[in-house]
């Protein structure tokens, strides 16, 4: 005999007893801008009750400890505020005039303690300042000569008792609904590093050219570095040319050098004015047949936008950005007006600028 085959169950079928039901689709949570508006309000309110009550002779004696630390500035935590301790190493370093690093506090207990000499100080950021992993460091960055600094946001903790000096950041509690998961605590850490670290930029008279010198790949630094004689074009890549020479026996001059016009120039290579692409097109058109019989100098722009070598490149993009219209190249001269360069937009997006 051969098999038999489950009766397929009519329409309707399976609303009797026992019957399967229909699984129900997982509703999807939804923001609720009115509540996300009211989230915004209550941190606000938490980030003013900081600014409210910070001891700012606290802050400050904290800031003067980094400025004149004889040797090199620690930051250490854990969890979120390892995360932002991370941060603020970071940035302090990049400022260049203080030798700062991250010490992760397990890494210190194996070994990485032994970056700390004497001298150095070493801030220890923490909200509840109970924290095993850095009271466990504490012992032995002291034996190590380290100055301590504890940044905390709980009274009485024993990690601000153990150490050197202890800022307070006041915390009125955090934006988590159960008060626990750190944020707003770690936005207040932030906040004060970074604000503090303005500080020590405009203690020390920090210059453009020395924070663009630690950041010399990125577009920051390079608009702080590059000059116009860093990335002009300069003699055989320029396209010169006389003010007596016919527009048409200069037309491989123009498009070949890549620069989309003319250079035009006495005996001593005095810069006369320019012509471009641009303005062979309207001769053409005004003039038809006859453009054949017209010099370069005839039609060339004799009050041309030009920039000097020494100049930031940066100063070269807005000039040739500004009005009454913008251009896509400048002349570059010396004190004499004697043509030493050409420096175009092309070139200064290439160097990323």
């Amino acid at each position: 005999m051969g098999s038999l085959t489950s009766p397929r169950p009519s329409a309707g079928a399976g609303a009797g007893v026992g019957a399967a039901e229909a699984p129900k689709a997982a509703s999807r949570p939804v923001i609720d801008p009115g509540e996300l508006g009211r989230l915004f309000v209550s941190q606000r309110g938490h980030l003013d009750h900081f600014f409210d009550h910070l001891d700012l002779s606290r802050a400050a004696a904290f800031a003067q400890a980094l400025l004149d630390a004889p040797g090199a500035v620690f930051f250490s935590g854990v969890g979120k505020s390892g995360i932002v301790a991370h941060k603020l190493s970071q940035t302090l370093a990049s400022l260049g005039f203080a030798r700062s690093a991250f010490l992760a506090p397990v890494d210190a207990l194996h070994g990485d303690i032994g970056a700390l000499f004497p001298g150095d100080l070493l801030v220890l950021l923490s909200k509840s300042g109970s924290s095993e992993e850095l009271l466990g460091l504490v012992p032995c960055a002291r034996a190590k000569g380290a100055y301590l600094i504890a940044v905390t946001s709980v009274e009485g903790n024993p990690l601000a008792a153990l150490c050197d000096m202890n800022v307070h950041l006041p915390l009125q509690r955090e934006l988590c609904p159960f008060n626990l998961a750190p944020v707003t605590s770690t936005t207040i850490q932030m906040v004060f590093g970074d604000t503090v670290i303005a500080a020590l930029m405009a203690a020390k008279e920090l210059t453009r050219e020395q924070y663009a010198a630690n950041h010399p790949a990125g577009k920051i630094g390079k608009s702080l570095i590059f000059k116009v004689k860093d990335v002009m074009k300069k003699q055989e890549e320029l396209p010169i040319c006389k003010e007596g020479d016919m527009i048409m026996d200069q037309l491989t001059e123009l498009t070949s050098k890549g620069c989309g016009c003319l250079l035009v120039v006495d005996d001593k290579y005095l810069l006369i004015g320019t012509f471009t692409d641009g303005d062979l097109r309207r001769t053409l058109k005004a003039n038809g047949a006859a453009i054949f019989n017209l010099t370069v100098g005839q039609m060339c722009n004799r009050n041309p936008r030009t920039i000097r070598p020494d100049a930031m490149a940066v100063e070269a993009m807005q000039k040739m950005e500004s009005p009454p219209s913008a251009v896509q190249f400048l002349p570059v001269v010396d004190d004499q007006n004697i043509v030493i360069g050409i420096i175009t937009l092309h070139g200064l997006v290439s160097a990323g600028l």
